[in-house]
């Protein structure tokens, strides 16, 4: 009988612990495209799995939730987004959409007002965002392709957002970490994509473990 006292106070001090443990975790959310969907790679390999690989040994008390999705638009991103916020109760969000807009050539004026909606529902959850911005190819023409490129400043700087201009830097223009369409990083490119992005998002995860 003493034994099996012992036992189930083992049991439930385990118990508490792991809820206590679980309770206080805290949700990154990544809200991306196929940049973050590690699209026609093993999901292992792309640069939100390789974020939660280092975040196991430096924030273990950091749940990493990938809910990019190839061909992902702004609008489709909107849609999923409330939902998302309410299931997972991020503490900080990575936005990175709008890409597949301009490549399809939607009015850059509906994909501000759609990150900015995701931003605001953020924000009123009480989650720290971080804005990714994007370049896309010349060939859209310079106007669309600089305004599009200005598009996530404007944002980071309307709602005061830590922002990142361009995650494929010194990726992008280089074949050897390109894919063979010219578009999405190959498993070599991964690891650069995400020491491009972690400058940004590290001090918002340090100043939340600080409080």
């Amino acid at each position: 009988m003493f034994f099996k006292r012992q036992l189930r106070k083992l049991l439930t001090i385990t118990a508490l612990l792991f809820i206590s443990s679980f309770a206080s975790a805290s949700t990154l959310l990544v809200m991306g495209d196929s940049l973050s969907a590690a699209y026609n790679l093993r999901q292992q390999d792309g640069w939100v799995s390789l974020l939660e690989n280092q975040l196991s040994q430096s924030h273990p008390d950091i749940k990493v939730v990938n809910a990019s999705v190839s061909g992902e638009t702004t609008q489709g991103g909107l849609s999923r987004f409330s939902a998302l916020l309410t299931t997972h109760k991020p503490s900080w969000v990575v936005l990175e959409l709008g890409a597949n807009d301009a490549l399809r050539g939607y009015p850059l004026d509906q994909t501000t007002l759609n990150l900015e909606k995701m931003i605001e529902q953020a924000q009123q959850a009480n989650a720290v965002v971080l804005l990714v911005g994007n370049q896309i190819p010349q060939n859209y023409g310079q106007r669309y392709t600089q305004m599009f490129f200005n598009m996530y400043k404007d944002i980071a700087n309307k709602y005061e957002l830590a922002y990142l201009p361009f995650m494929l830097k010194d990726v992008a223009l280089n074949k050897n970490l390109m894919q063979s369409d010219g578009l999405h990083p190959n498993k070599e490119g991964q690891p650069i994509v995400l020491q491009n992005i972690l400058p940004y998002l590290q001090p918002l995860l340090d100043k939340n473990k600080e409080k």
